[in-house]
């Protein structure tokens, strides 16, 4: 496996261990109004924000067209998939407002990475629910 790759973004921390798989490309964190969280390196900044608009986009036509399959109000997604002659595009949810995005190439092991952004996806939720840290008084003279 190779080094880290180094990420962009506050929480660009959770797309490091997706971006070792063999055959992701590009990962995003978004907001579920389409902002960018955190991106991966390999996508300049207006790529980025496409994406995380885009995924925002992909996810609400996904419940529209869950709902006018079962005429369910509001279904839970656990996961989006595109499939393209280029690869692969997966968007899940990742807690409270806010989805996990990646690209990978046509032959990459979607079991092992849909593996991976759940891992990610929980340790994403558990630092976003995470009590903010309070200064420590008892350090100051």
């Amino acid at each position: 496996m190779s080094a880290p790759t180094p990420t962009t973004g506050d929480l660009a921390w959770v797309l490091t261990p997706l971006l070792e798989l063999p055959g992701v490309q590009h990962a995003v964190v978004a907001t579920g109004d389409g902002l960018v969280e955190g991106a991966s390196p390999g996508l300049d900044r207006a790529s980025g924000e496409r994406v995380a608009a885009m995924t925002a986009t992909l996810h609400a036509a996904a419940r529209a067209f869950t709902t006018a399959f079962t005429d369910v109000e509001a279904p839970r997604l656990a996961q989006t998939v595109v499939e393209s002659d280029q690869g692969f595009a997966i968007v899940v949810p990742a807690g409270n407002n806010t989805t996990l995005a990646l690209f990978a190439e046509p032959g990459a092991k979607l079991g092992d990475i849909a593996y991976q952004m759940q891992v990610q996806v929980t340790a994403l939720t558990r630092a976003m629910n995470a009590p903010a840290r309070q200064p420590d008084t008892a350090a100051r003279p």
